[in-house]
């Protein structure tokens, strides 16, 4: 028979076993808390304890501090923080790839001098590139697409050169972008609904578009009111800033040409491309340029040409070009579209569109008349040299079937899984590992945003992932509040850049030994999980970090995902480089490698006593303060609620939108 106790013992017991647990959390923490600084050697027992550690209570403030110590230490060992100096001022727009003085010295046929050159291991530059004087916190979207403060980009020749073309105005201290281009001097809306008469632009059938020559991608701006995100270039020439006007806007671009080698997307990515005016000889090079177009562009996909020489007959005497020019040049790209068996749904005014075969079948009396390519591989693109050869179509499952199926409307393709993984062409990834990455980062990006609690309020618009993956990092975040640049690494595993266009979203592929094709302070936040793993061995980790500071916003965040004795290592380097920086925990508990090393870039400008003072910048009026700081964060699953606030001023147009 069961002895019945007394109830003060029961509570008694129940008092001290209470104490047990809160203590056993706290020395699990305490141990955890050991383990991330380096100090520890305890991942042994991890398995052990980690599931009593999740049901720990006990949260650590984790607000964000200044690491500004001349020493680190890591693993017991102590190291010297080595401390990065401001460049020159005439840095301040410095593009290591692309710079102008390095460009002049290359050849300049085909565009070669435009390509990128990048400096060599002796040439790169050490030290931190500096912020121009004003510099001020951009406009939230969709303000930042009209107006972009002038101490941000300080450039006018744009306002000159293309005065009457309604491409850019300066207005006090701001740019004013009235939406007008070379082609739609009237306005982008205007244009983009004479394009939507044509092509489903309006119900998410086209989700990625392909702008080249993109001048200030006022083009890619209107758009997005489409839904439509458009992955915008032009080379960095004598249409000064042009590209950088158009990241300050808030637009996805990068610096590009059509060149000697080949674009840094994969087959099969746009749904649309699109030139305005974009002075690329289209027919030359024996159709090269638009054979690469061809290869980028959706079964299925547009075409628009808009400018010379489309309509010629009209509009030869306003071009002041002789009339058999134009028609041998417009003959010429026919021709080629033909052979590529693109069809030309529409020619008006002064814009053509073709639409691209759904698939081979619509395409059999051509192959004795065209040069199929011979690489067995249509997205081993990077430093390949560009070739006047068809990129072959995949197989369609059945008669009428688009070639490498078919894609949902936007939204629904985001989360659905996309035809590259249903049909087994991607090795390692199968339809259920897909899934499980996708679930895996809605969690990830869930903690994110209790960490940082303005994620998606618009304080980051041009958010880049420097390791994208599948995607799911971006598709988890997506919002109409911004956009992400998904990077896929040449060296990475397993090429996915071609899924994540299949999802609706936008890529680019990049070797991050290299400097990435843009200008200065132009991402609001930087997302990278296991990017330095991954190029442990293979370049200077401290070179990725100079790049990712010249790419950054003062006052930019930094989200690293990385094994806890890469991220150490990282955070000593950083504590050099004006971050203000906080390791936490991986949500799963203190005891598992991996953790999260946030980070924020603190706000600096040329010419000052380079402390991180941030003063308010008046621009156009009073200065206000913009929140830039993620909010102090807590533990994963912990929001809170207090935001820092930026001290760097923002500006205000003095003409309204």
């Amino acid at each position: 028979m069961a002895t019945k106790g007394n109830p003060g013992d029961n509570r008694t017991r129940g008092s001290v076993s209470m104490l047990i647990v809160a203590s056993l959390c706290c020395f699990f923490y305490l141990l955890g808390a050991w383990q991330r600084s380096g100090s520890g050697k305890g991942d042994s027992i991890a398995l052990e304890i980690t599931k009593k550690a999740e049901d720990c209570s006990v949260l650590p403030n984790l607000e964000f501090e200044s690491h500004h110590g001349e020493t680190g230490e890591f693993d017991g060992t102590k190291f010297e923080v080595k401390e990065f100096k401001p460049c020159d001022a005439d840095y301040i727009d410095y593009t290591p790839c692309q710079d102008q003085m390095r460009a002049m010295t290359f050849p300049r046929e085909n565009m070669n001098y435009r390509e990128r050159h990048c400096p060599s291991e002796k040439e790169k530059l050490h030290c931190l590139i500096p912020a121009p004087k004003g510099y001020v916190t951009p406009f939230r979207w969709p303000k930042s697409r009209d107006f972009v403060p002038y101490a941000n980009a300080p450039h006018k020749s744009l306002t000159v050169e293309k005065a009457v073309q309604n491409w850019v105005q300066y207005e006090g201290n701001v740019f004013r972008f009235p939406g007008g281009g070379t082609q739609f001097p009237q306005g982008a809306d205007a244009y983009i609904e004479q394009l939507a008469s044509v092509i489903p632009i309006n119900d998410g059938t086209v989700r990625t578009a392909l702008d080249t020559g993109c001048g200030v991608a006022s083009w890619g701006a209107y758009l997005f009111k489409k839904n439509v995100i458009a992955m915008s270039f032009a080379p960095r020439d004598s249409h000064e800033a042009q590209v950088q006007f158009a990241l300050e806007r808030g637009v996805p671009a990068v610096i590009g040409v059509l060149g000697t080698i080949k674009l840094p997307y994969p087959s099969r990515a746009f749904d649309m491309a699109h030139c305005s005016r974009c002075l690329i000889p289209w027919g030359g090079n024996d159709g090269m340029y638009m054979m690469e177009v061809d290869r980028v562009l959706r079964p299925g996909g547009y075409w628009i040409l808009s400018g010379p020489p489309i309509n010629w007959r009209i509009n030869y005497q306003a071009w002041q070009r002789p009339k058999e020019e134009l028609e041998g040049e417009q003959k010429t790209i026919e021709d080629i579209a033909k052979l590529l068996c693109w069809e030309k749904i529409h020619e008006k005014d002064e814009i053509a569109i073709w639409r691209k075969s759904i698939n081979i079948e619509e395409c059999n009396d051509r192959e004795s008349r065209i040069t199929m390519c011979e690489s067995t591989y249509a997205n081993d693109v990077w430093y390949k040299k560009m070739e006047a050869c068809v990129t072959p179509y995949t197989e369609s499952k059945s008669s009428g079937k688009v070639a490498g199926g078919d894609l949902k409307p936007f939204p629904e393709r985001l989360n659905t899984v996309p035809p590259r993984i249903a049909g087994g062409y991607i090795s390692g990834v199968s339809v259920e590992s897909f899934q499980e990455d996708s679930k895996l980062w809605q969690k990830h990006v869930k903690v994110y945003k209790r960490i940082n609690n303005i994620l998606d309020s618009g304080r980051y618009r041009n958010i880049m992932d420097m390791n994208a993956g599948l995607g799911s990092f971006a598709a988890s975040i997506e919002s109409p509040k911004l956009w992400v640049m998904n990077v896929m690494p040449t060296i990475a595993e397993r090429d996915t850049l071609g899924v994540i266009y299949e999802r609706g979203l936008i890529g680019i592929y990049h070797d991050w030994c290299e400097a990435f094709s843009t200008y200065p302070r132009t991402y609001d936040l930087i997302h990278a999980s296991n990017l330095f793993t991954l190029y442990k061995n293979k370049c200077n980790a401290e070179d990725i970090l100079i790049e990712m500071d010249r790419i950054l916003r003062p006052e930019g965040a930094v989200i690293l995902r990385d094994h806890a004795e890469i991220l150490n290592k990282v955070n000593i380097t950083v504590t050099g480089m004006r971050w203000k920086t906080k390791m936490i925990d991986h949500e799963d508990g203190p005891l598992v490698p991996e953790k999260i090393l946030l980070a924020v870039k603190q706000y600096w400008v040329t010419g000052e006593n380079n402390s991180t003072s941030t003063r308010g910048v008046k621009t156009g009026g009073p200065a206000k303060p913009a929140s830039a700081h993620p909010s102090r964060p807590g533990t994963a699953g912990r929001p809170v609620n207090r935001v820092g606030r930026s001290r760097a001023g923002k500006a205000e147009p003095r003409a309204g939108p």
